[in-house]
């Protein structure tokens, strides 16, 4: 990551945090331990990095599509580790498990409306018409509800789990990308790359965490090892397990036997595997790019990132 997207997303990091600190008292507590939770800001260096100019700079407009991202992001999770009775989220207590499940819920909508404020900083919101933060909203509700009604089928196919996770992870690093892109001045056509661009970031950093889940410890991942399959869901590595010995279905399933046999039957590697798939389709579209080569070499960072390269 370049000097450029650093100050930048210090400058994100900067408006999200006000937001969160300046919230009224009544809530402040909660969104200052919030924010206490914050992760590296991917999705914002992806804003930024697409973002970035001809003559290598970046529009202010870019800080607030980042920061509403960001924004939107957090309070997703927030959601996320109510359903899941999640206790630890990026090394932090989560809400649910500090203040109750009931004020965590309502924190995450109070941060969804920080999102929405961020969003309305932008000005001439009407030249960025082809970009819908409800659509990005929406295909987030949509991919979490999928996986939720799909919680332990232990029967669910490859092809129905990466719907799930086109949804629920890859539509808002598709939005990311998009939302620079449209801000730094390129014509349509090019725009539009952006967004398969994107889908394929999200598929492999979603397909990664998969396999974080089975092969780190909870000092590397900051949450519990297999915690996926404990909250009833079925991630590609056991899937393929699943497709290699169908019986283990009708099995009583423990987190031993689970872990054992993403083992046996590769399922790491294999879930690595297809994101190598998306990694070279990403490839393809970069080099399509009409770019400078930092720019370039910014959109490459994040790629690399995703698939675990850095």
């Amino acid at each position: 990551m370049n000097e450029l997207i650093k100050k930048n997303l210090e400058m994100v990091n900067a408006e999200v945090d006000n937001l969160l600190s300046t919230s009224p008292l009544l809530i402040r507590q909660y969104m200052t331990h919030l924010g206490k939770a914050k992760g590296k800001g991917i999705r914002a260096s992806a804003v930024l990095a697409s973002s970035i100019t001809n003559e290598n700079d970046i529009p202010l407009d870019a800080i607030h599509f980042a920061s509403a991202i960001e924004l939107l992001h957090l309070a997703s999770l927030v959601h996320d580790d109510v359903m899941d009775d999640a206790k630890v989220r990026r090394g932090i207590t989560t809400l649910n498990e500090k203040y109750g499940r009931k004020t965590a819920v309502i924190c995450g909508d109070y941060v969804l409306a920080l999102a929405l404020k961020s969003f309305a900083k932008i000005e001439d919101g009407a030249k960025y018409s082809g970009f819908s933060l409800s659509t990005t909203m929406e295909d987030l509700a949509l991919g979490e509800l999928n996986q939720h009604i799909n919680n332990g089928n232990l029967y669910i196919s490859i092809p129905e789990y990466l719907a799930i996770i086109k949804g629920k992870t890859a539509a808002l690093f598709e939005a990311s990308f998009y939302a620079g892109a449209i801000t730094s001045g390129v014509d349509n056509e090019e725009v539009e790359k952006y967004k398969p661009f994107g889908n394929n970031v999200g598929m492999i950093f979603q397909l990664m965490d998969d396999c974080l889940d089975y092969e780190s410890s909870e000092a590397v991942a900051l949450k519990p090892v297999a915690s996926d399959f404990s909250q009833g869901v079925i991630t590609l590595p056991l899937i393929h397990a699943f497709d290699e010995e169908p019986e283990l279905r009708t099995t009583s399933l423990t987190r031993e036997i689970v872990i054992d046999r993403v083992k046996k039957y590769s399922g790491v590697p294999f879930t690595k595997m297809k994101a190598q798939k998306y990694y070279d389709e990403a490839i393809a579209i970069l080099e399509t790019l009409n770019v400078s080569s930092m720019k370039k070499d910014q959109l490459q960072f994040i790629l690399d990132k995703s698939m675990g390269k850095i």
